[in-house]
């Protein structure tokens, strides 16, 4: 009989420089290894694989200890040519799987796909392969496209494999504006738990090289809790709980670097707390920062939290990051020319009737008013068509008293995003997919420094891979 009796984490230990190898207790007793019993021991190097069986020809004996007046089976390997093969792998634990008279010791899985993941990349990138991208919570693809960029101009080729979306027209969008979408792309149009949690769905999509998270950032923001009088944000009820499809789709797809956006309250949410465990435990080295759009130049200064996630072996850091020199920038360089007698302006009389109740009242809702000259422009948020309480609005060149908000092009330039990406768009949809979109520059000089650590990990004569299991998770 075949089936799975028991698995267990074990150390690695070292009796006078010899590897050793103990198994006590549960497990053995599980596999049907009973003191005086005798076992074979064979190893498959091949696969990494040493395997214990029962014998009554075998070589080695069980052994035994005394627990409590009861006798506790004990395996004892203390053998080079047996164990040294997972020393040479840096490892300091290993895995033991337990059949009816068999017992294999292998690799920890996390670490078997952490090497797994460096060799990948490394023959890749030694091949000038196209890197494989997946994205998650994809939008129309813009962070896509930033991480696009940002790799080329390093000088390494990476092509979108997968990308999932909940909204059927920002998907339909992308793939009809958005260049890193091609023909092979696979389009997951559905919820990220739906996609993740499909066993026959994930069977069927390749392992990625690297992964883009944007994490939805309604309950993580100050004005998604506050509207919803959430708690914490993980209580928002449609995207509070994300993080757990979107650390399982790290997990199966095993990218070599993953990158996450949203908004810099997400730093100090229970949500990356939980990612930065779970990356450490699958072998990654987790980089934080916040980007602030404004060191780019850029006339909206959103600020933007990003974490990029390196398998042990890449070493990469934020400091590698460039900016470009200090640029004085006025909001007239971007503004569409918009005919004086056009329809769009307007006094917009209730909104400053509202605004003058909510001041008498002591409330601090008000509108931002901007024009040609102005320096920059508060973050626009993607309600701006709706015309609130709280929007941006330009003001007429000849009327003070009429306002206009912005256009989509000025919005997408605002952040940096490409015009092309935005053509055709209503304003509803434009200004929704810009301003859930990071400034754009900001994420391709992440990618672009991403990409010049992917090359000095190219060029490392060899991969170095140190066991990252933890103490607490091995038994003794």
């Amino acid at each position: 009989m075949k089936s799975l009796q028991g698995m267990e984490i074990r150390k690695l230990g070292s009796n006078k420089g010899t590897p050793r190898l103990w198994i006590e207790g549960s497990q053995a007793s599980r596999a049907g290894f009973l003191p005086g019993m005798k076992l074979k021991a064979k190893l498959d190097e091949d696969r990494c694989m040493l395997v214990l069986e029962a014998s009554d020809d075998g070589e080695r004996v069980v052994s035994k200890k005394v627990v409590r007046e009861r006798e506790v089976p004990v395996i004892d390997i203390q053998n080079e040519s047996l164990l040294g093969i997972f020393v040479r792998m840096g490892l300091t634990a290993v895995r033991i799987v337990v059949q009816l008279r068999r017992i294999f010791v292998l690799p920890i899985a996390s670490e078997v796909r952490a090497k797994e993941r460096l060799d990948r990349l490394k023959s890749k990138l030694a091949n000038d392969e196209p890197l494989l991208m997946g994205s998650f919570s994809s939008g129309i693809g813009i962070l896509d496209r930033a991480a696009h960029t940002g790799l080329e101009e390093a000088g390494i080729r990476s092509r979108l494999a997968l990308a999932n979306e909940i909204r059927d027209d920002c998907m339909e969008h992308a793939i009809e504006h958005n260049p890193v979408f091609d023909a092979q792309t696979i389009l997951l149009t559905a919820p990220m738990q739906e996609v993740v949690f499909d066993n026959w769905v994930m069977s069927q999509l390749p392992k990625l090289d690297g992964m883009v998270l944007g994490i939805p950032c309604s309950g993580a923001s100050n004005a998604g809790r506050t509207k919803r009088k959430l708690e914490f944000p993980e209580s928002h009820p449609d995207v509070g709980h994300l993080i757990v499809p979107a650390l399982a789709a790290v997990a199966q797809t095993s990218p070599a670097f993953v990158a996450i956006e949203c908004v810099p309250g997400w730093l100090n949410t229970a949500s990356a707390a939980i990612a930065r465990s779970m990356f450490r435990d699958l072998g990654y080295v987790v980089h934080e920062t916040v980007l602030n759009a404004a060191e780019w130049n850029m006339l909206e200064h959103r600020e933007r939290m990003c974490m990029i996630a390196v398998t042990q072996g890449v070493e990469f850091s934020f400091d590698l990051v460039e900016r470009p020199e200090p640029q004085a920038r006025k909001l007239g360089e971007i503004m569409e020319v918009v005919a004086l007698d056009d329809k769009c302006w307007s006094p917009l009389t209730y909104l400053k009737d509202k605004q003058e109740r909510d001041e008498a009242a002591g409330k601090g809702f008000k509108m931002t008013i901007v024009n040609e000259e102005s320096p920059k422009v508060p973050t626009l948020n993607k309600t701006l068509a709706k015309r609130q309480s709280t929007g941006t609005f330009l003001q007429h060149p000849a009327d003070p008293d009429l306002l206009r908000i912005p256009t989509v092009r000025e919005h997408a330039r605002c952040k940096g995003i490409w015009e092309d990406l935005v053509q055709g768009v209503t304003q509803t949809f434009g200004h929704e997919v810009c301003g859930q979109a990071v400034s754009v520059p900001p994420f391709v000089s992440v990618f672009k420094a991403l990409g010049h650590a992917l090359l000095a990990f190219k060029q490392a004569t060899s991969i170095s891979f140190a066991s990252f299991v933890r103490a607490e998770a091995v038994a003794a």
